[in-house]
């Protein structure tokens, strides 16, 4: 996956995960509820997300997959905050998260657990 994924595209994304196999009618329904779109956004933005290989549309009824997983996704969209944010330094990204004094002494703990475990 090379290609960025706008907010609104990530938006239905997290539908499709949490729902798939599903059909784009419940998607739109879905997304009319929980996010407040009309079918007609919602079918644009599926099919934008098809064109980017994000997702596979079959027939019959139009029943939604992914092809790309939310780690997928998540490692993508971190790397591409690191490359502009902290001109692709880790170090930079991680000095800047511990500096934050909302940080607890738990999240803390766990961030050592997770840099021990590499």
């Amino acid at each position: 996956m090379t290609s960025k994924i706008f907010d609104s595209e990530l938006r239905l994304l997290e539908l499709i995960w949490n729902y798939e196999p599903v059909s784009a009618k419940d998607i739109s329904l879905y997304a009319e509820k929980e996010i407040g779109w009309n079918k007609n956004t919602t079918y644009t933005i599926l099919k934008k997300l098809e064109a980017k290989g994000c997702i596979l549309r079959e027939d019959p009824g139009y029943i939604c997959k992914s092809l790309v997983s939310r780690e997928q996704v998540q490692k993508n969209e971190t790397r591409t905050l690191i490359d502009k944010l902290f001109k692709g330094s880790r170090k930079a990204l991680f000095s800047s998260l511990l500096s934050d004094e909302t940080i607890t002494d738990s999240e803390l703990e766990e961030l050592k657990k997770l840099i021990d475990r590499r």
